[in-house]
């Protein structure tokens, strides 16, 4: 465990571990999500499910949030490790040239989505906790829908989300093919599969998380 978290190949397996998760996060929530567009009572009932389902709330609710910060400050220390181990003149040289922008922004991206989690948060996740715990209100399974259709109202918030989610996608570009190459997944017989897959990863979720946004706010 001490080795997973002082060694720099035992801090990338780690990060990579967290991303996965966030990863896989990413999947159920887009895919919540767009039952929204198609249908208000399955949303309903998804998200009832998902909302009251205590092996969801108790168990990998908190794992979730643990592994967003475990992952937003395990890539802060990478960042800070390699910035010490590199020297000055020769990072400025020979960076931009061997990396993309994005590889060298990961942190700027994650700073950005991490502020727009804290918005999400406060949107969701803090009025879903006042209703259940604070004010202890009783359940309302055809709640949900309309819920999320009111935050998107606002155009500003929509813009927000929209940047986010366009962020969102940077930061995956690479942060898929990372993850993968630092668990081990390196074999260039299976390279070509997960960059194109995390590509279109990429790509896919975070229009679909914006798709999501502009048709609650055109449907007003």
């Amino acid at each position: 465990m001490a080795g997973l978290s002082t060694s720099s190949i035992g801090r990338k397996y780690a990060m990579a571990i967290s991303a996965l998760l966030l990863l896989s996060f990413l999947v159920v929530h887009v895919s919540l999500n767009m039952i929204s567009i198609f249908s208000k009572d399955s949303f309903n009932e998804a998200s009832q499910f998902m909302g009251y389902n205590p092996f969801i709330q108790y168990f990998f609710q908190p794992i979730l949030m643990i592994g967003v910060v475990f992952h937003f400050v395990m890539g802060l220390i990478l960042e800070i490790k390699n910035n010490n181990a590199r020297p000055i003149k020769y990072g400025m040289n020979t960076r931009s040239k061997n990396s993309t922008w994005m590889s060298r922004n990961m942190l700027i991206t994650g700073f950005v989505i991490l502020a727009f989690l804290g918005l999400h948060f406060y949107d969701f996740w803090m009025h879903e906790m006042n209703y259940k715990y604070i004010e202890i209100l009783p359940e309302n399974p055809s709640r949900y829908w309309i819920e999320l259709h009111e935050k998107f109202a606002d155009v500003w918030r929509v813009i927000i989300y929209v940047v986010a989610f366009v962020l969102l996608g940077l930061h995956l570009s690479h942060g898929f093919q990372s993850s993968f190459q630092s668990i081990g997944a390196r074999h260039p017989k299976y390279t070509p599969f997960i960059k194109g897959f995390g590509t279109w990863f990429s790509i896919l979720v975070p229009l679909a998380f914006i798709v999501i946004a502009i048709f609650h706010f055109v449907n007003q």
